[in-house]
This record gives C-alpha cells, structure tokens and sequence, in this order.
C-alpha cells in the first residue's frame, strides 16, 4: 500500500514532474495494489496522469526501474509510460491513466472469459521475449524445480492479481514490476491459484484454463512440479510475512498441488 501523498515529494520533485505535465491540480492516490511509497492519479490540464513514486534507497526500487526497463517493449494492452523522473532520491515513472475496475475471478464472473482472452493475447504477442534485460525463469526458481520445466522464450507478467487487470472499454494489464522471460504458460498456471482463492475448485479452475492455448500445450510433468513448487513458495512467504492475502494464497496454492499430486 503506497504510505505518502503526492504532496509529500519534496518540492524539486514535483517542480520536474510538473515539465513534463504541466501543473498538477490534485492528486487521488491508489487504495490497494502496489509497492511503490506513492501511487496516485495527477490532475492536470491535459488530463490525468498515473504516477507511480519511490525512494531510491528502497530495496523495492528495483522493481520500478524493471518496468520503466520492460516498458517500451510491451503491447498496447499495457498503458505506455511517458516520461521517468529521478531526482532527490526519488524515482517517478509516469503513465498513461487508464479508467476502469479490477477484475472479478469469482465463479460465474463474466471477466472471465475476458481474462482468458487476455492471458492468450499477452503469450503469443510476448512471444519471442522482446530484446529487453529481464531475470529468466531459469533463475528465478532455482532450486525450487528442475529449471528446464520453467524455460521458453515469452515475456510472462508473472503477478496476475485481478488489481492488475483494469477493464473499461477495453482490457488494460499494468504493473509490469515483476516480469520473467520463461514458460508460455506460466501466468495461466499462476492465474489457476487465484481463480482457487477467489472460490473455484481446482478443477473448475484447470477446466478455465483449458481454453488457453498455451496451457493446453504444457507439458503436464511441468505443471505438476510447479504447482508443488509454487505451493511451497507461498508457504514460505506467509511464514516470512503474514500479510493477510498470503494466508489464503497459500490455501489455495496448497490445495491446486494436492489435486495435481495427488499421492505426494
């Protein structure tokens, strides 16, 4: 959860973000969904724009200059970052605001069918990984699953909450903070855990994803040593943090590794 305002950047930042808005009349910042130390819709004569702000000595600043990285790269379905401002131990990527609400992943949603949609369109659009400095897969889960389940050649997202998915007019997924080039199917499978939380069983979960192209073609030892390595994963982390989403995450997880493995 973002724990300043835009009126909490000192001064000098603002001035520089102003060259590149114009002046700034108001600021509403983001209720939910991000990491960063401000978040938050600037108004301005030309319009709104998304700002997302942090300090330069947070650990997590890392995950910012990965996006304004990946950025440039990504389809029209991610809203296009505009300008990048650093300056007084501050880092402030501005975007394009997008209008609309977060997805619902219960059962009978009609976002659904939409998200599905959108999990095909993002795999075979990232699909060779642009030419962009990402972490591998390979990497990421060393030591978690035999690395060669994980590999392939597509720019996945990798941190499918539905508060990443904004659908208006049309579909928009933002917050590419966390992306990994590996496996076409690895958002779906990470999807699956989601779809559990949100009341699906693992079945009815699976049988969404079927309509995925990408899913329907993974290799199902790969998905089985994944799901127990995801489950194990966000084990870990509602031990090394117990922030309230991570208990039933870790539910879920557990329980799609289960029905995936089932004698383990």
């Amino acid at each position: 959860m973002p724990d300043r305002r835009w009126e909490d950047l000192p001064a000098a930042v603002r001035l520089v973000v102003e060259s590149h808005t114009g002046p700034v009349r108001g600021a509403q910042s983001a209720s939910a969904g991000s990491v960063s130390n401000i978040a938050a819709t600037l108004e301005t004569a030309s319009g709104p724009v998304f700002c997302k702000a942090i300090q330069t000595d947070n650990p997590l600043v890392r995950m910012h200059r990965t996006e304004a990285r990946v950025n440039p790269w990504l389809p029209d379905i991610a809203p296009r970052m505009r300008w990048k401002v650093e300056e007084a131990g501050w880092l402030v990527l501005g975007f394009d605001h997008v209008p609309g609400r977060h997805a619902v992943l219960s059962p009978g949603s009609a976002d659904l069918p939409v998200i599905a949609d959108t999990l095909t369109a993002l795999a075979q659009g990232l699909t060779p990984c642009p030419p962009v400095r990402v972490q591998a897969a390979t990497k990421r889960w060393e030591g978690r699953i035999d690395p060669e389940m994980v590999d392939g050649d597509t720019l996945v997202h990798t941190d499918v909450t539905p508060f990443n998915f904004l659908l208006g007019a049309r579909v928009r997924v933002i917050d590419w903070s966390m992306p990994c080039r590996g496996a076409a199917w690895i958002d779906t499978a990470l999807m699956i855990v989601r779809l559990i939380r949100a009341g699906h069983g693992p079945d009815g979960a699976e049988g969404w994803a079927d309509q995925i192209p990408v899913w329907k073609q993974a290799d199902p030892p790969a998905i089985d040593a994944f799901a127990a390595a995801l489950a194990d994963l966000w084990e870990q982390r509602r031990h090394e943090n117990p922030a309230p989403h991570r208990g039933p995450l870790a539910v879920a997880a557990r329980s799609w590794a289960n029905y995936r493995n089932p004698s383990a």
